[in-house]
């Protein structure tokens, strides 16, 4: 049977937490349930840490599942308490997530676009997402913050420029190069082609920061961020530094890509992180021959990313082709959606049209997301079944 997140959240609500009146759901216990094929994995939020409260939830949550749906369903419960916040305020400054990060005055979305594992094309899609946005007449700005391998400057043909010096209220502030429209700001400005950034965490985080609070963005309805593959100190960074609106991730439908997507979405939606998962885009989704353009060849398997949106329950954006021109242009230093009346172009405007359309649902029904405050290394553990 295929598992439902909506008909879990309605099982849960039959469920209540001793000591407390409400069930888990409404009193906001349930923080989280992520479905992926028959697993099932419940985030819960108490407030006691006795550990036979723990153990019943636990317990009770496991039974429902097996008893509503099927014995046969992998449950995952990973409790973390949090005693509620004093109402003197004396233990507010040690609360997780309540602190807003720096907004850039004049940014209206900030997007960030990961992807579990590398090789999947993500600064692909995210130039030729930029270059569609600002074509439907969007200002956009692109932060390369793939510290280890930039790729924006040669995506869009600037290896060569350096960002200036200007004068902002008193200030000196870069200046991001701009290319098709585009505002670019990438560690590949500051080094040379064939230099190593041989830098730890610290010194990586403290050169985008840099990138982000010491530029001269002006206006933007998007910045797009390229974050490097995986799920690690640099995203951590970033999401500790900005509220960023929304995330998206981006896939080949091959099964290893797949399991590592799968952590990148749980990453975003952990109870730690909290960033809305805008959704999934499938890249290099199917391959068809110039000379038999009705043929399509599922080279790295056939619409794995799909179904991987469907089981996490976030939105598919759209499956971009293999496609021999798209690589061209990205090496040529010309995002391939620039093509006019191509395939392509249409392809990428299709994506986009579904990535500012999840962005204003995202806008609509939910608060600004908050950046957020590590205090504990919990948050950033697997979650592990019993």
């Amino acid at each position: 049977m295929k598992l439902e997140r909506k008909e879990i959240l309605s099982a849960l609500e039959t469920i209540t937490i001793a000591g407390e009146g409400k069930n888990m759901v409404e009193s906001g216990a349930v923080k989280n349930v992520l479905i992926f094929g028959n697993e099932v994995t419940v985030d819960i939020l108490i407030a006691t840490p006795a550990m036979h409260i723990k153990k019943r939830a636990e317990d009770d949550i496991r039974k429902l599942i097996h008893e509503k749906f099927s014995p046969d369903v992998v449950v995952k419960v990973n409790i973390k308490v949090e005693a509620p916040a004093n109402p003197n305020g004396s233990n507010g400054s040690e609360q997780a997530n309540q602190i807003k990060g720096k907004a850039i005055p004049g940014i209206t979305n900030i997007i960030a676009v990961a992807s579990g594992k590398g090789g999947v094309g993500k600064s692909t899609i995210t130039a030729n997402l930029a270059v569609t946005l600002a074509k439907m007449g969007f200002k956009v700005g692109v932060l390369d913050a793939d510290i280890y391998g930039p790729s924006m400057p040669i995506m869009f043909d600037v290896e060569n420029e350096k960002p200036i010096s200007v004068e902002v209220d008193g200030k000196s502030k870069m200046k991001p190069v701009e290319s098709y429209e585009i505002k670019i700001l990438s560690i590949g400005f500051f080094t040379a082609p064939s230099q190593a950034v041989i830098w730890r965490g610290p010194m990586a985080s403290k050169a985008l920061n840099q990138m982000i609070f010491d530029a001269d963005w002006g206006q933007l309805d998007f910045m797009l961020i390229d974050l490097p593959p995986g799920t690690g100190d640099i995203h951590l960074s970033i999401m500790q530094s900005l509220p960023i609106t929304g995330a998206v991730v981006v896939s080949t439908p091959q099964a290893v890509a797949l399991a590592d997507a799968k952590k990148g979405v749980s990453m975003f939606l952990s109870d730690s992180i909290n960033v809305p998962v805008l959704g999934i885009i499938e890249n290099m989704a199917y391959f068809t021959p110039e000379e038999l353009p009705n043929n399509k060849y599922y080279i790295f398997g056939n619409g794995g990313a799909k179904n991987l949106a469907a089981d996490l329950q976030v939105p598919f954006l759209g499956e971009v082709p293999l496609v021999q021109s798209i690589r061209e242009a990205g090496d040529y230093g010309r995002p391939a959606a620039l093509q006019t009346a191509s395939v392509i172009e249409r392809v990428f405007e299709e994506i986009t049209r579904s990535v500012v359309q999840e962005t204003v649902n995202r806008n609509e029904s939910l608060p600004p997301t908050e950046a957020i405050k590590i205090t504990t290394m919990a948050g950033c553990s697997a979650v592990k079944g019993k």
